[in-house]
């Protein structure tokens, strides 16, 4: 009985240890659960995050599209307007020129600003007028110059030289009865 004591301590023992062993791994497999519902919990979480994402992804790229389709347009809105501007102030130019007939178009080039196209308007226009002036003064000197002076000039005798003795006796003649008839 004494080896059956010691047996049955022995295995009591065993039986203890295998228990303590037994609930250690029951707390590790409690512990494993506990984190793998955590896991499924977080994994959940982070397919909800994902699929969210994918869908946030989804409108990103949608609103992408549709600015760039928005870009695309308002570009091609903004080129035509340009050209509308460009031949706007062509038209104007013409116009401005066509009423100062005076103003060269060669001093108002074609410009995209009708402001541009005013300013190069009053600047032709003050080219115009010094040119003006400039010939208006040299036309007055050229008429001072060629004016015949008040009064008759100076009277000169007839030029005799080329005219035969014979007419020279008759002019004489002719001068001296005048004379006389005075």
């Amino acid at each position: 009985m004494a080896r059956k004591d010691r047996d049955t301590g022995e295995l009591e023992e065993h039986l203890a240890d295998a228990q303590a062993q037994l609930e250690g791994l029951q707390s590790a497999a409690a512990d494993a659960e506990a984190r793998a519902s955590t896991a499924r919990a977080e994994l959940v979480a982070l397919r909800e995050a994902q699929s969210t994402s994918a869908q946030q992804l989804a409108d990103a790229e949608a609103a992408r599209d549709s600015a760039q389709a928005e870009l695309s347009q308002t570009r091609a809105e903004l080129t035509e307007a340009r050209s509308q501007i460009k031949e706007a102030a062509a038209r104007y130019r013409d116009a401005r020129l066509a009423a100062e007939p005076a103003i060269p178009p060669d001093l108002v080039p074609a410009l995209e600003s009708v402001d541009e196209i005013d300013q190069r308007i009053e600047s032709a226009r003050g080219v115009v007028g010094q040119v003006r002036e400039k010939i208006q003064e040299e036309s007055e000197e050229a008429n001072r110059a060629a004016r015949v002076p008040i009064g008759s000039p100076p009277r000169r005798a007839p030029d005799l030289s080329g005219l035969s003795p014979s007419e020279k006796i008759k002019l004489g003649l002719q001068q001296m009865s005048e004379r006389e008839a005075r």
